[in-house]
C-alpha cells in the first residue's frame, strides 16, 4: 500500500503544479511517481526516498527547461506589475534630479530619479528606464 501514498503526493503535487504554473512542482509529481515504481519493483523506503529525489532532480534540469523553451516559443513573456512599465513613456510631474522628483506614468504619480546628473523640468515627456524598488528611473525620450 506504500506505492498509494507516492501516488497521493504526485496527485498532491500536480494540483499545486496547476496553481503555480511553475513546472517545478510536476517535476516533484514526477520525482514521486518514480518512488511509487521503485516501491513495486521491492526497493526499501530509503531507496524509494533516493529514487525519487533523483529523479526529480534530473526532471528539474533537463525536461524543464526544454518544456519551457517550447512553451516561451509558444507563447510570448508577458511582464507584469513594476516589470510591464519599464519603456513606458510619462510626464515629470515635480522637478526630477538625482535625487527625487515625480512622474505621471501609467496613470499614477511615481517617485522618480535620473541616473545622470541632469535637472528633468515639468511638463517633460520621459522614458523609464528601469524600476529600482518603487522609484522609477527614467531618460529624457529625447535622449533616447
Amino acid at each position: 500500500m506504500g506505492w498509494l501514498w507516492w501516488i497521493g503526493a504526485a496527485l498532491a503535487l500536480g494540483i499545486l503544479e496547476m496553481l503555480s504554473l511553475d513546472l517545478v512542482l510536476a517535476m516533484f509529481a514526477g520525482g514521486a511517481i518514480a518512488g511509487a515504481i521503485a516501491y513495486l519493483f521491492g526497493a526499501t523506503v530509503p531507496v524509494q526516498f533516493v529514487v525519487a529525489a533523483l529523479t526529480s532532480v534530473l526532471l528539474l534540469f533537463t525536461l524543464r527547461p526544454w518544456l519551457l523553451r517550447h512553451l516561451r516559443a509558444r507563447m510570448p513573456l508577458v511582464e507584469t506589475n513594476a516589470a510591464a512599465l519599464v519603456g513606458r513613456e510619462a510626464v515629470v510631474v515635480s522637478t526630477v534630479t538625482g535625487e527625487g522628483g515625480r512622474v505621471k506614468l501609467a496613470g499614477e504619480v511615481w517617485s522618480a530619479r535620473v541616473d545622470a546628473a541632469q535637472t528633468i523640468p515639468p511638463g517633460t515627456e520621459v522614458r523609464v528606464t528601469r524600476i529600482d524598488g518603487a522609484t522609477a528611473v527614467i531618460a529624457p525620450v529625447a535622449g533616447l
